[in-house]
């Protein structure tokens, strides 16, 4: 049967009621690029368990209805290359869950709404491009502190860039270009590219070649100097403040690094006192040692996972704080010379990384008894358990697949790059990413990884049994049909 050249409100001859109630349940919708015309139709609105929604690249005309901000579950929405009109309605701020948002191409007009701040989870896109919005860039853009891609250009908005947009600290491009702008570029990294993504404004000025300087004036001279004043007293308090930080950072180091040598030679040294070295944030390590050993009544209740030298227990501690306890096989005065120092190589590795998708180490034990590590607890388990069970990789849809590569390839990308020196995993399986309530991805077990010395062929850590070329192997399940 041929598409039809418009989307139906209601078919004739069938109830609203029956034709909702088969597509009430519709988690993906995409009709991207036919040849549909007419309106959206508001019972668009009762797709309510919907992530995905792309009508792109049709004919589609009139307003974007209100009843879009229903789609409360809407993760990604491309409503592109159409001919819609009106305004974008505020409704749209309901949709909280968006990550990726394009209105391009169409003839949407009006201000961009306050709403508009609302969606926080905005991360890959949010495109505005080729419409005729006018009004100001709203303060409220500051609040999407996760997005990476904006595209405001061939709009007719005016005034300046409002300082908020510095809080958008993921922003890695930005284009403003033909509007009528005006006033400073901020002093961000999504500022500092090329002059085709903030051209004909009416007057931009910034230090990207092209634009004029933002120091240009026709000013009287005593305004001149009282900005260089200005300016150089800002420049004297930050590098005295920066002087400050650095002597309290070199301090910090200093006392952590003799805490840890006390610690290390009281092991070594006092083995006889039998005494609990138990380090974990925040906390007196010898109550929560207690405290772990009675919630997996001495390792024997609560485990979770097996592995080749570790097994894993859920240890819930009487603060009600759920955390994975991962016990190793053999104590410090038995395993073997690798095996501890995998153990040593996990606890240096976490101790120095800090990511929204690494496990946190929260702590670990070294003892003639036992031998363990604390980490955050993920309760959905691992990938590879979730893909090998039917229900819960249904659960596990293309669009959250899609996440968790993503958050898996954040992970690495931090490690490989913005640690210093970088740090090589060298063991991603399905089995070593683990998800959480929200079935957001951590990737964790760091005890093959290793230090990468810059400069240098040679790695600075010589780390476990597993040594070996880097082992990227992943779980081709993922791409497995729903």
């Amino acid at each position: 049967m041929p598409i039809p050249d418009e989307i139906p409100a209601q078919q004739e001859g069938i109830g609203q009621a029956n034709m909702a109630e088969p597509l009430n349940q519709l988690v993906v919708l995409d009709l991207s690029s036919n040849q549909l015309s007419g309106e959206i139709p508001v019972q668009l609105g009762n797709l309510t368990e919907s992530s995905y929604l792309s009508l792109n690249a049709n004919k589609l005309s009139g307003q974007i209805p209100s009843q879009i901000g229903a789609l409360s579950n809407l993760g990604y929405q491309d409503l592109s290359l159409n001919m819609l009109s009106g305004p974008i309605p505020n409704q749209i701020g309901n949709c909280i869950k968006l990550q990726f948002m394009s209105l391009s191409k169409n003839g949407l007009n009006g201000s961009i709404p306050d709403q508009i701040g609302y969606l926080v989870a905005l991360q890959t896109l949010l495109d505005l491009s080729y419409n005729s919005l006018t009004g100001e860039i709203l303060s409220e853009f500051g609040k999407l502190v996760n997005l990476e891609n904006l595209n405001l250009s061939h709009n007719n908005l005016s005034g300046s860039i409002p300082n908020s947009v510095v809080d958008m600290v993921s922003l890695l491009s930005i284009n403003l270009s033909y509007n009528d702008l005006e006033g400073p570029l901020p002093n961000t990294k999504a500022f500092h590219s090329s002059l085709k993504y903030f051209a004909n404004n009416k007057d931009l000025c910034g230090e990207i070649q092209g634009l004029r300087s933002c120091n240009t004036s026709s000013s009287p001279k005593n305004t001149s100097h009282k900005s260089e004043h200005t300016r150089m007293v800002i420049i004297v308090i930050t590098s005295s403040i920066l002087l400050l930080f650095l002597v309290f950072v070199v301090v910090g180091i200093i006392a952590l690094y003799r805490s840890g040598h006390q610690v290390s030679v009281q092991k070594y040294q006092s083995q006889s006192n039998n005494e609990n070295l138990f380090s974990i944030w925040n906390f007196d390590g010898r109550i929560v040692y207690e405290d772990i050993i009675n919630a997996t009544e001495d390792f024997n209740e609560y485990c979770i996972g097996v592995g080749w030298s570790a097994r894993v227990f859920n240890a819930k501690l009487p603060s009600g704080q759920v955390v994975a306890v991962k016990k190793l096989s053999a104590t410090t005065e038995t395993m073997e010379i690798e095996d501890c120092k995998s153990f040593t190589n996990e606890i240096a590795t976490l101790t120095e990384i800090r990511h929204r998708n690494i496990v946190k180490l929260y702590g670990y034990c070294s003892h003639e008894r036992h031998t363990f590590l604390v980490y955050e607890s993920m309760k959905r388990g691992s990938l590879a358990n979730v893909l090998s069970s039917d229900k819960e990789a249904k659960e596990l849809d293309w669009f959250k697949r899609v996440e968790v590569i993503r958050s898996v390839a954040h992970a690495l990308c931090y490690i490989h790059h913005s640690c210093m020196p970088p740090i090589i995993h060298r063991d991603i399986s399905s089995k070593n990413v683990l998800l959480n309530l929200e079935l957001e991805a951590h990737v964790s077990d760091f005890c093959t990884a290793r230090f990468l010395k810059l400069n240098s062929s040679h790695w600075t850590t010589v780390v476990g049994k597993m040594d070996r070329e880097l082992n990227v192997v992943f779980d081709w399940r993922i791409f497995k049909a729903i």
